[in-house]
């Protein structure tokens, strides 16, 4: 799961990803509201923290911006203030949910644990397609139709969540290597194209109809003929 955090205490922002990432979750982290509000409207994050006093543009301004262009990425706003306007503020111009400075980590991972089943997943943790499932706890992927699973990679399991979770939709190469990768990193399309390979193989391996299909010039999709 990738998670973008706009915020602008140095310390705090250090404080943050580490802990995040020690939690397994990718990170981008952003120190001003107008370089966080472009990052955002990628698309390509699962949750967004963001600070409420943030220079350049205010993390209230941000996420009603978000959600003006339709960007409905769950977001949790981070606010040194405690008076119940500014959290109704928050509310109402889109965010999902709020905690206070200070706050204590378990806090922090349950409402992002809470927040990130959000418009995911079915009750049991699993993404569905077509004739497959992807289980959200243990990456696996099963046939739905003849019982066959197996594990996948890191990548692999990202790949497919993010086109299960985008189905009916073209991927752009670009998305996805930032989606799987992030921003900063310096990985080719050509590693795009690696592990789609290796995810084709392991769609056939457990005897999915599911394909993932590549549309010349603009990029991959998830299809399943079948149904």
């Amino acid at each position: 799961m990738r998670i973008l955090l706009v915020e602008d205490e140095k310390r705090m922002a250090e404080a943050l990803s580490e802990i995040l990432r020690q939690e397994k979750y990718e990170v981008d982290c952003f120190a001003d509201g107008l370089t966080g509000l472009a990052a955002g409207e990628s698309g390509i994050y699962d949750i967004i923290i963001l600070d409420v006093m943030l220079p350049e543009m205010n993390g209230f301004e941000l996420v009603k911006r978000l959600r003006q262009k339709r960007i409905q990425t769950p977001v949790l706003m981070l606010t040194a203030k405690s008076e119940l306007e500014d959290k109704v503020t928050g509310l109402d111009c889109g965010a999902d949910d709020y905690l206070t400075k200070p706050f204590m980590t378990k806090e922090l991972l349950a409402r992002l644990r809470a927040l990130g089943r959000r418009n995911i997943a079915t009750p049991d943790k699993t993404l569905a397609f077509g004739d497959i499932s992807l289980d959200l706890d243990n990456a696996t992927l099963c046939c739905t139709q003849n019982g066959e699973s197996v594990r996948l990679s890191e990548k692999e399991y990202r790949i497919l969540e993010y086109l299960i979770a985008n189905s009916g939709q073209i991927l752009s190469r670009e998305q996805l290597a930032v989606k799987i990768w992030g921003f900063e990193c310096e990985a080719e399309y050509n590693n795009v194209e690696v592990y789609m390979s290796f995810t084709r193989k392991k769609l056939s391996f457990v005897g999915a109809k599911t394909q993932i299909k590549a549309v010349r010039g603009m990029g991959y999709e998830l299809r399943c003929d079948y149904v």
